[in-house]
């Protein structure tokens, strides 16, 4: 991956996107609509948001995992992977939904340069059931966590995050579909703001291509 040559402004335009999604999408239509440079979608399963990134005559390729059981070679997809990310350019990777926990090739290649998004304010309800777990520990308040992803997965420095109250009639999906909501804008305004080197919402800067200073 080429760095920007010293002292050259780092702009959105200049920066190259890929979107790692396993369902329908929304999160992905989202930051086409605002205009993010999304270059590349990669699922690892069909999806209606592969079907969604056609419509937006983007590059959408399937990289299919070939077991989703115990004999699945979690290094050995994630290379396929990241071979694909580094053929194609790109500087930045989100994940929307992405189904599959990567390996370590992907964190040593692209360190500092791959974010997510979790319904969640971390470090509280890591994990895959994080609003049914808010909902059954009687909180009042949950939200929605940026952060860059690490190996260990939900534990990655946290780049921006917004509380979402909860309400007294809350189920798991009405709740979830507010977090959802404030996901959508808070996640593209990270995105933009990590492409184009500006601080993020928690004041931390993250210049593009680089973690350094960017802790916890």
């Amino acid at each position: 991956m080429t760095e920007p040559l010293e002292g050259a402004a780092v702009t959105v335009a200049t920066m190259s996107l890929a979107v790692l999604v396993s369902g329908t999408g929304s999160i992905l239509d989202a930051m086409v609509a605002a205009g993010l440079p999304v270059a590349l979608v990669i699922s690892d399963r069909p999806c209606p948001a592969i079907a969604l990134a056609a419509d937006h005559d983007i590059e959408a390729v399937v990289v299919r995992r070939d077991s989703f059981g115990s004999d699945f070679d979690r290094d050995a997809y994630t290379v396929r992977l990241t071979e694909l990310l580094v053929d194609r350019g790109v500087s930045v990777v989100a994940m929307a939904g992405f189904g599959t926990i990567l390996g370590q090739p992907v964190y040593d290649r692209f360190a500092g340069q791959i974010l997510n998004t979790h319904p969640a304010l971390l470090p509280a309800f890591p994990g895959w059931h994080a609003v049914r777990d808010a909902l059954a520990h009687g909180v009042s308040v949950t939200g929605c966590t940026v952060h860059l992803a690490t190996l260990e997965v939900d534990a990655g420095p946290i780049l921006a995050q917004e509380p979402v109250d909860v309400r007294s009639d809350d189920d798991e999906a009405s709740l979830h579909e507010r977090i959802k909501t404030v996901e959508r804008r808070l996640y593209v305004e990270t995105i933009r703001s990590v492409l184009a080197g500006e601080p993020t919402a928690t004041g931390l800067p993250v210049p593009a291509g680089a973690s350094e200073g960017v802790r916890r």
